[in-house]
């Protein structure tokens, strides 16, 4: 009984699917039928077509498109588009138009383009729809109140000054068939939303019209003729080359617009009934009935959120609903058609203003207001664009305002920030913070880059490079692990920094980047140009690793490179720098600097530097407690700086080496008075180091060049 049962997504289908869709179509073809009629009126073509777009895209939508719910038609929010086709253009291009939207539906679907859709702002959508719902409200207040003569304009300020012009020819009984329509409507939405009101409030006010006060008002028969109750022939349209280039920008306007009318009213489906649809197979769909619907005299359809809601409401289990509610509506219309005519204009406005209020979004809209932000901007311009000039050029600045302002916002979230081992962490962690300047290392500095490093903020390195970055250091390590994206403007930023920098004798190192800002860099060249050797894969903190064995700190190092090729500064620089050289490779000079990180131990060294000392003398010269200058000697005294000898009751603590005084003096003269948290910072960073495999590798042949560090 059930052929499509073994049909992709039909399968399974049942007796009890097929009675639950049954009940869904005929309800919700109670509420397209009238919707159909009204829409074609609205959109300036006869409302028979309204019908045949009803019947035609409703089967296909529900056959090829990607949401298992998704009612198709007419809807609300291609009537300012199709009406200013139909006054500028004429009925024919209309057709021409939506076939050729179909195609590049189609198109965008076959190349997986659904997603991109989705990438449309909020507030863009939220403006444009906000504004066609006050064209749709504001263009039946003329059938509503009856006025004769309205000439029909494509904008929307003379079609107000129209119904002005016009307001001393308004109709008492057209104002009075429009209020029973609302009322029934209304009361239909208080009892129950599975009634279908616009249907019902059409019935009524057509027979309350009919024998309160017949010929008084004017009705479709009247205005637009008897609906034919025959389906039409099929007719292909043509058109020359020069007609298709001409409509082609509209035709993109309507496939943008009903793409984006068709995935609000699939997410709408999925959100209730939590499944998920296929946006490309959508689009398809979508394209397909807009080929076919304009071969018998159909206008655009897409998906319609309402009528899709409504089907589900009413326990449509499969698309067979919407071929349904289809069916229904040609079978009412092969019916009904000679009782069509007697329906009033005035009963049909009352829908289409309640369509207009339902889709106006006014609930978004106060939101966005209240936020007071970019976005608020975004979505009045497309708002009042919309309303004043035409929703093609509302689309087009609403999304050029908006990927202005986002250009904006990430060029003010990326920032370029000092960085430090956190006294406060419990691991002393490198973040990202302002530091002090009687704090801050004379030899190296470290910054962290975050954000986006594009076109839109490509003054942040040169500003940073000519407000921050102290002439005088000699390491610059670049935290880029927090970019996230790099462009080409952002590289060129980046590599015309580092070619200053290293102009200036600084070198540069750049750690933690993410895949596509390395793959970039490779890319162009930087990489290369740079030295590998300069681009850090391990976290910042094993840049300065010591080894487990023994070696001074890199950075130590070319710190204290650079002082020996400056001005002598002590009585005999050769003898210090040979001192030096020869320490190379001994452990001791390691564990010398990593005890310097604390003061204590550098104060001690400087009482012992003037002889021997028991701790109750030492104590005495620093005035510290007893406990800390003991601790801290048997630190010393671990790590072989300090040797203890005992001397009677009382043990006497002298340097191990002579040199250490040297190395004292050393240390003191390159890192001035920020001795502690120059070499404090170096031993945060060189803590996490144990991999033999990951240190950086120290200059051959004990040069101490900074450069080939």
């Amino acid at each position: 009984m059930f052929p499509i049962r073994r049909i992709g997504r039909f399968s399974g289908y049942s007796r009890l699917h097929f009675r639950r869709d049954l009940t869904s179509g005929f309800t919700v073809a109670a509420i397209a039928l009238p919707l159909g009629l009204s829409f074609a009126i609205a959109s300036g073509v006869e409302p028979v077509y309204g019908i045949y777009t009803t019947v035609v895209a409703g089967i296909l939508i529900s056959l090829f498109g990607g949401s298992r719910f998704q009612i198709g038609g007419p809807t609300g929010a291609f009537v300012p588009v199709l009406l200013g086709i139909v006054l500028t253009e004429g009925y024919k291009s209309l057709l021409l138009s939506g076939m050729m939207a179909g195609i590049l539906l189609v198109l965008m679907g076959v190349f997986r383009m659904g997603a991109l859709v989705r990438y449309i702002p909020r507030p863009v959508t939220v403006g444009f729809t906000a504004g066609i719902a006050v064209i749709i409200f504001v263009g039946q207040i003329a059938n509503f109140l009856g006025l004769r003569g309205i000439e029909k304009h494509e904008a929307f300020l003379p079609n107000v000054r129209e119904i002005m012009a016009q307001i001393s020819t308004i109709n008492g009984y057209s104002v009075l068939t429009g209020a029973i329509c609302l009322a029934v409507i209304l009361m239909a939405a208080r009892i129950s939303r599975r009634l279908p009101g616009a249907i019902l409030g059409l019935a009524v006010s057509t027979v309350a019209a009919l024998w309160l006060y017949p010929g008084e008002v004017a009705t479709i028969g009247t205005v637009f003729g008897a609906i034919p109750a025959q389906w039409p022939a099929i007719s292909m349209p043509s058109a020359s080359w020069g007609e298709i280039v001409r409509l082609l920008p509209l035709a993109f306007v309507v496939a943008i617009l009903g793409a984006v009318e068709s995935l609000l009213s699939a997410v709408v489906a999925d959100q209730m009934t939590g499944t998920r649809h296929d946006s490309n197979r959508e689009m398809i769909g979508q394209g397909i009935a807009n080929i076919v619907t304009p071969l018998f005299g159909g206008i655009p359809a897409t998906g319609a959120i309402a009528r899709t809601a409504a089907n589900i409401r009413h326990g449509a289990a499969t698309p067979v609903a919407g071929i349904i509610h289809s069916v229904a509506v040609l079978i009412i219309l092969l019916a009904f058609a000679d009782y069509a005519a007697d329906i009033p204009l005035a009963a049909m406005a009352p829908i289409l203003m309640v369509v207009a209020w339902n889709m106006s979004e006014r609930k978004e809209f106060r939101h966005l207001i209240r936020v007071k932000n970019g976005d608020a901007i975004v979505m009045t311009a497309t708002f009042l664009l919309t309303v004043l000039t035409s929703l093609t050029l509302a689309v087009g600045a609403g999304l050029g305002l908006a990927a202005i302002l986002f250009i904006k916002r990430m060029g003010e979230v990326t920032g370029m920030t000092k960085a430090a081992p956190d006294p406060s962490s419990k691991h002393r962690k490198v973040h990202a913070h302002q530091l002090q300047p009687e704090r801050e290392c004379p030899q190296l500095q470290i910054f962290t880059l975050e954000g986006a490093l594009f076109f839109g903020a490509t003054d942040l390195l040169g500003e940073t490079a000519a407000s921050q970055l102290r002439t005088h250091a000699t390491v610059l390590i670049l935290r880029m692990g927090k970019v996230l994206y790099l462009d080409m403007t952002g590289e060129s930023q980046l590599r015309l920094m580092v070619r200053e920098l290293r102009k200036q004798g600084m070198e540069v190192y750049i750690s933690g980047l993410q895949p596509q800002p390395r793959e970039l860099l490779a890319r162009s060249g930087f990489i290369t140009e740079v030295g590998e050797t300069r681009f850090l894969r391990t976290r910042v903190k094993r840049f300065c690793l010591h080894y487990r064995k023994g070696s001074i700190m890199i950075s130590v190092k070319v710190a204290c490179a650079t002082f020996f090729k400056s001005a002598p500064v002590f009585p005999d620089p050769p003898r210090l720098r040979r001192l030096w050289m020869n320490l190379e490779l001994q452990r001791f000079k390691a564990e010398f600097f990593k005890a310097l990180a604390h003061p204590l131990r550098i104060r001690i060294l400087e009482v012992l530097a003037d002889g021997v000392k028991s701790v109750n003398e030492i104590q005495a010269a620093l005035g510290s407690e007893g406990s800390a200058v003991s601790q801290q000697l048997s630190v010393l005294r671990s790590k072989n700086i300090v040797q203890g000898q005992k001397d009677g009751n009382r043990v006497l603590y002298s340097l191990r080496d002579p040199m250490i005084v040297d190395l004292l003096t050393i240390a003191k003269q390159i890192f001035s008075n920020h001795l502690i948290d120059t070499i404090s910072m170096l031993d945060e960073f060189s803590e996490a180091a144990s991999d033999k495999s990951e240190r950086p590798q120290l200059p051959s042949g004990g040069q101490l060049d900074g450069r080939n560090d």
